[in-house]
């Protein structure tokens, strides 16, 4: 999911009551529930596409989980030690206690896997121990409701908090309230997916894709043989049967990284007769059809 998305959920659990465990609660959960994207630094040394090869791995894995928390517990204590010492520490300030700071920290890691589960992009949740790709189906990957009817509840509740009210339960209900509509999604997505493969007996695997806005509607991708299909057409020009995709991955890391990230790979034929690997999860123009890379024709039997 997006950060925005990320924050909030770290606000939320810091307004249902977890800010009030130790001093500098709320960074610590909202920091740490957007921590594991510090794969994105990946761009700084990765070329093409191979950045899909990388992020949502490594960081995002439960080794990481651990040592981002702690990491972030340590910069957080020290922050808090180096005020005192200035006599820059806000009087206001719960003292600070290292074990809750990690406890929160390791809560607001654990909310980022778990929201990344939920798109088609994808995660691969048990890396470094494995390499699969785990795909919910659930939330477009910007989410307008999460945002507004999150981003709702943390105004409310800081506004409750102001005002002496019980601001807790305000939180709470939205964190209920987002665990039903993930389940509304999940259910949605889900049917679509099943209805999809009952009506095409050919089918090996339906992709049910959550829309931007309507969050009701999915567009899915029907997977037969090794082509793919969205409302009945077919997708690329050739079929990937005819090339061979192994000895391209070898031969080129940009195709490797691709195919490595690729759930339902479809080859096009552009305009000048040049062939590019994209995926048929995100087959439309830019910015959503930007994934793809350059497949040598050598490594096709058709010319």
């Amino acid at each position: 999911m997006d950060n925005l998305t990320h924050s909030l959920a770290g606000a939320l659990l810091g307004q249902a009551g977890l800010k009030r465990k130790t001093g500098l609660a709320m960074p610590a959960l909202i920091i740490g529930a957007n921590l594991p994207d510090v794969d994105a630094a990946c761009f700084a040394w990765l070329d093409g596409v191979e950045h899909l090869a990388f992020r949502r791995g490594i960081t995002h894995g439960p080794p990481a989980l651990v040592l981002l928390p702690l990491l972030l517990a340590a910069a957080l204590w020290g922050w808090d030690r180096w005020q005192a010492k200035r006599g820059k520490r806000p009087e206001a300030r719960l003292p600070v206690h290292f074990g809750w700071l990690f406890a929160l920290a390791f809560i607001g890691c654990l909310s980022h896997p778990a929201l990344d589960l939920m798109n088609t992009y994808g995660i691969r949740l048990l890396e470094p121990f494995s390499s699969r790709w785990f795909h919910g189906d659930v939330l477009f990957i910007i989410d307008i409701w999460l945002w507004l009817g999150m981003g709702f509840a943390v105004w409310y509740s800081l506004r409750q908090e102001k005002r002496g009210a019980d601001w807790r339960r305000t939180a709470r209900i939205a964190l209920i309230a987002v665990v039903a509509y993930i389940g509304v999604n999940w259910a949605i997505t889900t049917y679509r997916e099943s209805t999809a493969l009952a009506e095409r007996p050919d089918a090996q695997i339906a992709i049910a894709m959550p829309m931007p806005a309507p969050f009701w509607q999915r567009e899915t991708v029907i997977g037969a043989g090794s082509r793919y299909y969205l409302y009945g057409e077919l997708l690329g020009d050739v079929d990937p049967a005819i090339c061979d995709l192994a000895a391209a991955a070898a031969a080129d890391k940009q195709i490797a990284a691709f195919l490595f990230w690729s759930r339902a790979p479809v080859i096009d034929r552009r305009d000048d007769g040049t062939l590019e690997l994209r995926d048929a999860r995100f087959y439309g123009p830019p910015p959503s059809g930007r994934f793809g890379a350059d497949l040598p024709a050598r490594f096709c039997d058709q010319p």
